[in-house]
């Protein structure tokens, strides 16, 4: 008997997915790239707006839902194997926890939690459960990102010492990031792009936050009870810094340089997507660019999670990987608060992506018309996927 059969699964078995938190980022992104995985299937709903569940349910043909409050019986329901996980950041504990312990796999969005004493709870059941968890690290399997950490793992910059970066997007102030405090803040949001993509390109872990600089903008029409735009800079082993600025308050701008004494890599958009991704590498005198075709990063990723599920593998962006990024942004937070630098405790991450098997290219797709949610971003029209 095969894995896969020893498993439950046959060889044409579809994982089948609860879609857990229908705000923007499940219905404009993920729910509409699960088809075409091959591997996966939207069987049952949790949210507790009647609306989302009626039409969406409608929409996507699933007739099982339920709401946060019944999260218990939905686990017991036998109507799905895995979850996929977009609810607010400090609302990942509250379903991973009980999913993992039930054996539902887990794939939860970024970040893992809101702490890292959150992260350590949700490590240790993972730790004995049967179940498998990823985070939702989708740059992890998308092709220009991949061939960016090539470029820097093959030497032909030297050892990569800087990394530069800038994410900022402009926010609605109707959204409830505005209105969330530190919880959904550009650090916890939008700081796990930057941190990850620092962390992947040196391939090691920083000991430091060694400044951290926020302001706010009263003209926002947030709350003015966090840092709208913060500037980082991270110290990792040998030598090698990492700075990066976030802001809810600019033009839209996602990019990365990395900096060796031979040469340098950037990739210019890094974090988002609905557009191709643009590398840049100059070597000495020599610049060469390349675009790589804009992919469907959600299925991108689901599809590999699926993959592992039926073939009894442990996916890489694993749980440990959360909480890598979240003892950094948890740094950050208190760098802030502090006005000095943080050191940051001893960790070691035990696996680095694989640029081969991780390597995932969906078609892109097209985005559709929202049910009772609208998208974060303060005028930004819908990006045409394919």
């Amino acid at each position: 008997m095969g894995i896969k059969e020893a498993l439950g699964f046959g060889s044409d078995k579809k994982v089948r997915y609860a879609i857990v938190g229908l705000g923007d980022i499940a219905q404009e992104d993920m729910m509409p790239g699960v088809e075409h995985t091959g591997n996966s299937a939207i069987t049952a709903l949790v949210t507790s707006d009647p609306k989302k569940a009626q039409q969406l349910g409608a929409k996507y043909k699933v007739q099982t839902t339920f709401s946060y409050e019944t999260f218990a019986q939905a686990l017991a329901s036998g109507t799905f194997d895995a979850i996929y996980l977009a609810t607010p950041n400090w609302r990942h504990a509250e379903f991973i926890i009980p999913a993992l312990r039930a054996g539902i796999h887990v794939l939860s969005e970024k970040p893992l939690e809101v702490s890292t004493a959150k992260c350590r709870e949700i490590l240790n059941v993972a730790r004995t459960a049967s179940a498998k968890l990823m985070v939702a690290y989708r740059l992890h399997f998308e092709p220009g990102t991949l061939s960016t950490i090539e470029v820097v793992r093959s030497g032909q910059l030297g050892q990569v010492h800087t990394f530069t970066s800038t994410f900022a997007q402009p926010l609605d102030a109707s959204n409830h990031r505005a209105h969330s405090g530190d919880l959904a803040g550009p650090v916890l949001d939008m700081g796990p792009y930057p941190v990850n993509a620092a962390r992947y390109i040196f391939g090691d872990e920083p000991t430091e936050v060694v400044a951290a600089v926020g302001t706010r903008h009263p003209e926002t029409g947030f709350d003015q009870t966090f840092d709208d735009t913060v500037a980082v800079t991270l110290r990792f082993p040998g030598n090698r810094l990492a700075q990066f600025t976030l802001s809810y308050y600019g033009g839209p701008v996602n990019s990365f340089v990395a900096l060796g004494p031979k040469g340098s890599v950037m990739l210019d958009p890094a974090y988002m997507f609905g557009q191709p991704m643009e590398q840049t590498v100059a070597v000495g005198q020599e610049k060469r660019k390349k675009a790589f075709k804009n992919t469907d990063h959600f299925g991108g990723e689901l599809k590999y999670f699926s993959d592992c599920i039926l073939n009894g593998t442990d996916p890489e962006p694993d749980g440990e990987e959360g909480f890598a990024d979240v003892r950094v942004l948890e740094g950050v937070l208190e760098a802030l608060k502090s006005g000095g630098p943080v050191p940051l405790p001893p960790f070691s991450r035990t696996r680095r992506i694989d640029t081969e098997a991780q390597r995932m290219e969906l078609r892109a797709v097209s985005t559709p018309d929202l049910v009772d949610v609208s998208n974060p971003g303060k005028g930004v029209e819908k990006l045409p996927k394919n």
